[in-house]
This record gives C-alpha cells, structure tokens and sequence, in this order.
C-alpha cells in the first residue's frame, strides 16, 4: 500500500478548475518533485495535501485512511513550509520554535527534545537567540523547516524552499532537503529546475491543472523529445555539411571557434549515440578533432514540451 495516494482529485475556485483529477502514488523515504508554471495547480494540490483546501472531488489518503476521516492525526504526520514562510518577526528563534511545539501539543520534555533536534538538523545554532526579523532570508528559510520538522513528521510538503536565496543558500537548503528525504517523505514544489536533479528521485509535473508526467527523474528526461545534444569542435574541410547529413540528426548549429575550427552542436534522439561515426569519419577525412562529448535531454526541454502552448 502507497503512504500517500491521490485518487481523481478536484479543486474548483469560482467556477474555474485549479486541479482537475489529479492522481498519484507516493511511497516512503521518496523526495518527489512536483514542476508546474504558475497557475498549474502545484501549490493548491499542496494546500489540498495539508488540509488547508478540502477537495471538491476524489480523495487523499494517508496509509490507506482518508485525510477527511483521520482529521488532527493526519495533520500530526505532515509538516509544511509555505512559499510565504509565515514567521513571527518580533520573537526569537527560540522563542518561535517553543511556541509551534506547543501548538503540537508536545509536553515540556517532548518539546525541548524536538526542540534541539530540529535546530540540529537545519542549522540554526548560531542564530537561536536572535530575533527572526533580524535573520537572513536563508536563516528564515532555516527556521521555517525547523518548525516544519520540529514534530518529526511523516509527510514533509515544501512549497518553493529556495525562492528568493542567493546561490550559495540554494546550495545550503538543497543539502538539507536531502538530509531531511533520509528519514521522511518529501514533496517538493519549486521553480529552479536543476534542483529537481539534485534532489529528487522522483518528478511530477503538472500544467493546467492535470498531472501531465509522472515518473523518476532520468527516465523522464531521457523521454523528452528534445533529444540528446552533442557538442563536435574540428577543424578540417566540409565539418558542418558532413555533420548534417548524418543519420538522425535533427538540428545543427555552428560557430566558428579559434584557430580556423569549426564548433557544432547537434540534436539527434535521445537513444542515439553518434559519437563512434562522427569519431571514424574524423579520422577518414582528416579532420583534427579537439570535442566530442553527448549530453542528454535536459529536464528544461522536458518541462517547455510539457507545458507550453495549446499542445500541453
């Protein structure tokens, strides 16, 4: 049996469809990642997932039980941490991290035990007895997981934990959302794009309110029809018009490199490898090659193919 299941689930907001049938499995231990364009329906599936929205149709469950039945104790087993990350500035992280364990119903000991693991686990030693109005937006971002954690949840749902941090607390925040998918499941919704491959093992995408992929990262990646990229520099005779016409190449762009060389990157399938021909016939017109290397399809061309325009 799935720990989190999402059967035929529906939202409506005034008549207009924000999440229409979405459905899905989640298993333990999973960091899933969950891509839309704005307006998808990602953080109102989240906010459906953490009690905040009932759904108009279908069903959620948690280890089998409906949302809706289990009620308190189903919001026991998840944390969450809001786009908004609503905090209280004027208190001090201490002072913060007592007050949501007390509305966890955690007693004395309980609390400063959880207390002390939650600031173990993100980081928040050093600005513990500072108020939270005075931190950076990482260290905000820090305390909010801390209290999204504080009472060991099953089920963490995060909603754009990186938006708005410099790249080196997007690195910071990325390590911990890995340390945290050690011990729990996690749902993560974000708009960075190279996260998602960093962090999770699993993609959902949504678009227009229906889920429109849903599978492992590389499995996905590898599916979209982008295609592969390989990057050839050479100088010699005729390499763009040899390069072009061979077999399964969809698209090629070039520019003139240093030294008289020519650079190409070529589009070819995804389940293509030219390399060992563009490597032979190198060798058979005498080109001197200085590149040759195959990137897969990129999780970007994956999300614009499933997401733009009136074909999505």
């Amino acid at each position: 049996m799935s720990f989190l299941t999402l059967d035929g689930v529906s939202k409506r907001f005034d008549g207009i469809v924000a999440v229409d049938s979405v459905s899905c499995q989640v298993d333990r231990g999973q960091v899933v990642g969950f891509l839309g364009p704005n307006g998808a329906g990602k953080s109102t599936t989240m906010r459906m997932i953490t009690q905040y929205y009932e759904p108009d149709a279908g069903a959620i469950r948690l280890d089998g039980t409906l949302l809706g039945d289990a009620g308190r104790e189903a919001k026991r087993r998840i944390g969450y941490l809001a786009e908004n990350n609503p905090l209280y500035g004027e208190m001090l992280v201490s002072e913060y991290l007592d007050f949501i364990g007390r509305l966890r119903d955690l007693d004395t000991d309980e609390r400063r035990r959880a207390v002390d693991e939650a600031v173990a686990a993100t980081g928040v030693e050093t600005v513990f007895h500072r108020p939270i109005g005075e931190l950076s937006k990482g260290f905000r971002q820090r305390t909010g997981l801390a209290a999204a954690i504080l009472h060991r949840p099953d089920l963490l749902v995060l909603d754009e934990p990186t938006e708005g941090l410099d790249p080196n607390q997007r690195v910071e925040i990325r390590r911990l959302i890995v340390e945290l998918g050690r011990e729990r499941t996690v749902l993560l919704s974000t708009h960075v794009l190279p996260e998602v491959q960093h962090v999770c093992s699993r993609l959902l995408i949504i678009n227009r309110g229906r889920l429109v992929a849903d599978g492992p990262v590389e499995q996905l990646v590898a599916r979209a029809r982008g295609g592969a990229h390989l990057t050839v520099e050479a100088a010699g005779a005729g390499v763009a018009e040899r390069l072009a016409q061979l077999p399964g190449v969809r698209d090629l762009e070039t520019r003139d490199a240093t030294e008289g060389r020519i650079r190409a990157t070529l589009t070819v399938g995804s389940e293509t490898d030219l390399r060992p021909q563009i490597f032979e016939l190198a060798k058979s017109q005498g080109w001197t090659l200085y590149e040759l290397h195959q990137e897969a399809g990129s999780l970007e061309d994956l999300f614009h193919e499933l997401t733009a325009g009136e074909a999505a």
